[in-house]
This record gives C-alpha cells, structure tokens and sequence, in this order.
C-alpha cells in the first residue's frame, strides 16, 4: 500500500502543471452514492471519504441519487459538468455485472476514471441446519443425489448474491433452484425458517455467529477473522473464478489526473488508520485497496468473469 499511495503521490506531482486552480481541492468534495443511505454502500463510503476529505483539508457532501441499481446515480454524474471535485461511489454490481443484462447509460471504459477500490463486504455460503451436509464437498455430494431438491435465494435476480450460487453450480456440475427475495434480509429469513436451503450473502453472518446457520464456506480471499475454521470457497476447490462485493470512488471522465491521485493517496492513508480499519470491520467490511491502476484491471477481470457465468447460466432480466 505503501508503494501504491507513493506512485499515486508521484503522478501528482507530474500532473499539477497541467492543473488549472491554484490547488486543489479548492471546495468540498461531493460524492454521489447511488445507493440507499444505510447500505454497505453507503456505510463503506461515509467512513473512508469523511476522513479522506479530512486528510486533505476539506468537508464532503454525501449525496444519495439510489435507484435503477446504480444507473440513475451514474448517470447523473456523467452528466455534470466536470468539476474535479465530483466522485462516485461504485459495486461490483453497478461496473462489472448490470452491464451484462441491459443497456446502461454510461461507458465504464470511457465515461468514469477509476480512483481506489476501498473495502469488500464478507459474505459466507451458508445453509440451514436441516441440510446434511458440514462442507462444501457434503453439500455438493448431496445435491447430485438430490438434483433440483436444494433452493438457495438470493437478494434479487442477477444479484451478486444470485451469481455466486450459479458460479457454484456451474463450477461443481450441481443443480439448484433459485429464489429471488427482495432484499438479502427476507432471503436470509427464508433460510432461517427453512423455507430455502442455502444462501450466498453478508446477512447470514450473525446467524453463523449465534448458532442459528451453518457456514460451509466463506467468500473472499481469505478467512474471516471470526470463524477462522471456516474456509474459503476457494480453498474448498470451488469458487475459482473469485469474485467480490467491493465498493469503491470513480471519478466521471476528464477529471484532472492530479485530483485523481492526490484523492487516491488520501483514501489510502485513511484507510491505514486503525479506527477506520475498525470502523470498516464493525460494518461487515475488509479493507481491500486498490489503486487506480489496479482497480481498472480488476474491473476488467471481474467484468469479464461475471459475464461469462450470466451467459453460461443463461441469466436475463424479465
């Protein structure tokens, strides 16, 4: 991280003659969330933006344009006159996967600029207690001798929480039937009662910790600190082509390069700090930065693999 918020400092410095204000930034910052306040989204934005904008030496106005999953948020930055001092606030969903389903208003490649991917929610594959099944590989074993008798939910359709059930089907040959909630909450729900048997989501979480869920897999890199028994999908064979909930800052296109990376730099510091680490862990986060050179391939890596599982699973929006 260290060398990645060093570059970010250099390319500023290469890039401050080509700036027209005397500095920046000149004026608070405004990030356009295009989610719900109260989501990881918005949480995850709150917490490392307010002591970025901190950092360097300003206030940021928080303003929340959700709907459309993201589009009407996206598109309402496009639009704006470029300021340099506008950002957005970005998913994996809202860059790497609605794309694939339907018509966007927006050009990842040439309407935003990447600044730094912040955090990725936790997740966990889990199941009802009623499933006979303590691992990945029993679970899997019972559902080819049970084809189409396990249904897992999800938040919605074509949600990352609905992919990673299909990645897990297509990966290990299995069949299960999808059930579309609205909302991870009523899915979670669902599962407790038993009304579905697994779940792919952040809110099973603590069900997990209170005994009410069994956890078979966990999903991200590496193993969540609170169950350090439970594997990751990956370490169980399955879940190979990855994939995360991230959430992170764009900036629309023609943003100056210097408020590109003097903004990435201050992101990174705020995100060494150990009460915004803790911050991040308290909502249901890691703290996972990229820099913008990073992020851009891993936009187009994700992009890339979450299209092929829409395709492959022949996934469309009614």
């Amino acid at each position: 991280m260290r060398r990645r918020a060093f570059t970010a400092s250099a390319l500023a410095s290469v890039a401050a003659p080509a700036f027209a204000q005397p500095q920046w930034p000149s004026k608070p910052l405004r990030l356009v969330i295009p989610y719900p306040p109260g989501g990881p989204s918005d949480v995850s934005s709150r917490i490392v933006m307010e002591r970025a904008a901190q950092l360097l030496g300003q206030g940021v106005l928080f303003d929340n344009k959700a709907g459309a999953s993201g589009m009407i948020g996206a598109e309402f930055v496009k639009n704006q006159p470029v300021d340099h001092h506008t950002f957005l606030t970005t998913t994996t969903a809202m860059v790497c996967i609605t794309r694939h389903l339907q018509a966007i208003p927006f050009d990842p490649e040439r309407d935003i600029v990447p600044v730094s991917r912040m955090t990725t929610s936790w997740g966990a594959f889990a199941v009802h207690p009623s499933v006979p099944a303590n691992t990945v590989a029993e679970f899997v074993g019972y559902a080819k001798a049970n084809p189409g008798k396990l249904n897992y939910g999800s938040a919605g359709l074509a949600t990352i929480t609905h992919l990673f059930g299909e990645m897990l089907c297509l990966e290990a040959g299995i069949r299960m039937t999808h059930v579309p909630y609205r909302g991870s909450a009523p899915a979670t729900n669902a599962l407790l009662a038993g009304e579905i048997q697994a779940q792919f989501d952040q809110t099973t979480l603590p069900h997990i910790k209170a005994g009410k869920l069994r956890a078979l897999a966990i999903l991200a890199e590496v193993r969540h600190p609170d169950f350090p028994d439970v594997p990751t999908l990956q370490e169980t064979g399955y879940g190979k082509e990855s994939g995360d909930s991230w959430f992170g800052i764009l900036a629309p296109a023609g943003t100056s390069p210097e408020a590109i990376a003097r903004l990435d730099k201050a992101i990174a510091d705020a995100l060494r700090a150990p009460d915004i680490v803790q911050k991040v862990h308290n909502g249901g986060m890691r703290v996972t930065y990229l820099d913008p050179t990073d992020f851009r391939a891993k936009i187009g890596t994700e992009s890339a693999m979450f299209g092929n599982i829409i395709r492959k699973g022949g996934i469309k929006l009614p």
